[in-house]
C-alpha cells in the first residue's frame, strides 16, 4: 500500500473514529456516571463488537459483494431504531435526579458495549468502505483483505478511549450538571439518525 494512501486511511480512521456516534457517546455517559473500571468492562464488549464487524465486513467484501445494499438497509434499519432507543433513555435520564441515576448499575458492561457495535450503522459503513477504498484496488486476496479487517479495530475503538477518559475527568462536572450531558447526548444521537437515513 502506497504511503500516501497509507495516511489518507489513517486520516479517515481517526475522522470516522473520533466523531460522535454510538459507541463514543456510550462510553461518555457510562464514564461519567460510572466511572473508568466499569466504561473498560464496557470498552471491551466494544472492541469484540468491533472486531466482529470488521470481520464480517471482510466476508462480506471477499464472498458476497453484490449483496452490499441489502445488508446496509437492514442493518441501517436496525441501527437506527437502536439508536433512537439509547437517545429516548439518555433523555429520560434527564428528568432523573443524580442518585436516581447513580443507583441504577444496569448500563456499563460488556454485553451492552456488544450490543452497541453489533447494531452500530457507523462501524458497519466505515468498515466496508474502508476495505472497499482502501485494500481493494491494490490486493483482492484472501490474506491481504483478512489481515486488513484486523487492524481496523485498532482504529474506531482507539479513538473511543478518548471519549471513555473524557467522560472520567468530566465526572465532577457531570453530578452537577447531568441533565444537560443526557439532554445533549440524546439529541446527538437523535441527529445521527437523521445522518444515517440521509446517506441511505
Amino acid at each position: 500500500m502506497l504511503l500516501e494512501v497509507a495516511l489518507s486511511f489513517l486520516l479517515y480512521a481517526f475522522v470516522s473514529g473520533i466523531t460522535p456516534g454510538p459507541a463514543n457517546l456510550c462510553s461518555l455517559s457510562v464514564a461519567m456516571k460510572s466511572g473508568k473500571s466499569v466504561a473498560i468492562k464496557q470498552w471491551y464488549g466494544l472492541f469484540t463488537g468491533y472486531t466482529i464487524v470488521a470481520l464480517a465486513s471482510v466476508f462480506i467484501v471477499y464472498f458476497i459483494s453484490s449483496a452490499f445494499e441489502s445488508f446496509i438497509e437492514v442493518f441501517s434499519f436496525i441501527g437506527a431504531i437502536y439508536i433512537a432507543y439509547l437517545a429516548i433513555s439518555l433523555l429520560l435520564q434527564a428528568i432523573k435526579s443524580y442518585n436516581e441515576i447513580r443507583n441504577n448499575r444496569a448500563t456499563g458492561n460488556f454485553r451492552t458495549g456488544l450490543f452497541v457495535q453489533l447494531t452500530n450503522v457507523k462501524i458497519m459503513v466505515f468498515c466496508l468502505t474502508a476495505i472497499t477504498t482502501y485494500m481493494l484496488p491494490y490486493h483482492q486476496d484472501f490474506p491481504h483483505i483478512l489481515i486488513f479487517g484486523l487492524v481496523l479495530p485498532f482504529t474506531g475503538p482507539v479513538c473511543n478511549l478518548a471519549w471513555l477518559f473524557a467522560g472520567v475527568l468530566l465526572q465532577g462536572i457531570f453530578r452537577k450538571h447531568h441533565r444537560i450531558f443526557y439532554t445533549l447526548m440524546g439529541l446527538s444521537l437523535l441527529s445521527q439518525i437523521h445522518f444515517d437515513n440521509a446517506a441511505h
